[in-house]
């Protein structure tokens, strides 16, 4: 069977994240990607110059049609912007039996907000419990919690103990911003933890992998794997699309993740459209 995923996200014109980005890691994943967009951002691989938020009237139209025709086998959750948005996904996710992952999207690399300070609570009591796993990098764990970004993997520990009470089912903490060789990120559940190291990958080409791990998984969940299958299945793809990533030439800045690095095709083409 392929998975029906259908992605909550915003737009980047640039193509390394946000819905383009979910639709490139779905694909990749094997799954079927349905997108829901939440906002119109101008950015490139330099930054984010603006974001317009869709209304909270078309979010909710484009969900609903897309329920009331397809079947979803899991929702990725990622940039809401505000708290009319997050009020008319959450009213969504009830009417809909399928897991979600959320990706809180809060703060672009750069420093750029993408989620108005004032909604934090409302994403925070409304999403997260509803929320199969939650994906937050330390900089999103500190800003939900209301506290500090966490230094160490026993910071990050207590982080992700802190944000499954708050209601999700699991917390992938991304500790990608912790100095070291290692990138190692702590899946928090109800049942214990696991850890999950790798090497570090000298790049600067990382923009959008939250939005592809995130959709990944979602799209892992989707096949019907269970949780640390389908963590472990994302991380492998994610490694592999930054490690492939210098193969791109995008941008001048941060620019995106290979998300195609295990479906090369040949160059020679039959015919045209």
């Amino acid at each position: 069977m392929i998975a029906n995923i259908l992605s909550i996200a915003g737009s980047d014109p640039s193509g390394g994240a946000g819905i383009q980005a979910d639709i490139k890691a779905i694909s990749a994943n094997g799954g079927y990607a349905m997108a829901a967009i939440t906002a119109l951002t101008a950015q490139n691989t330099t930054g984010v110059q603006g974001f317009t938020p869709v209304d909270p009237f078309m979010v909710r139209d484009q969900i609903a049609a897309i329920a009331a025709d397809i079947r979803i086998d899991a929702i990725k959750i990622g940039m809401l912007g505000n708290a009319g948005i997050i009020e008319v996904v959450a009213d969504a996710l009830e009417r809909i039996e399928a897991p979600v992952v959320l990706d809180p999207v809060m703060v672009a690399k750069g420093g750029d907000r993408l989620l108005a300070a004032d909604a934090v609570a409302v994403l925070r009591e409304r999403i997260l419990p509803r929320a199969r796993v939650v994906t937050p990098n330390l900089p999103e764990a500190g800003d939900l919690l209301g506290e500090p970004e966490a230094r160490d993997l026993n910071a990050m520990r207590a982080q992700g103990e802190r944000l499954l009470a708050l209601g999700s089912k699991a917390v992938l903490m991304k500790g990608g911003h912790l100095p070291g060789g290692e990138a190692t990120d702590l899946l928090v559940t109800p049942g214990g933890e696991t850890v999950l190291s790798a090497a570090r990958i000298a790049t600067k080409n990382t923009h959008g992998t939250g939005c592809t791990l995130s959709s990944a998984l979602a799209t892992q969940l989707g096949l019907g794997l269970d949780l640390t299958q389908a963590v472990r299945r994302a991380k492998a793809y994610i490694g592999g699309a930054i490690a492939a990533a210098d193969a791109l030439q995008v941008g001048h800045g941060h620019g995106p993740v290979h998300h195609f690095f295990d479906h090369q095709t040949s160059s020679t083409t039959t015919g045209a459209c």
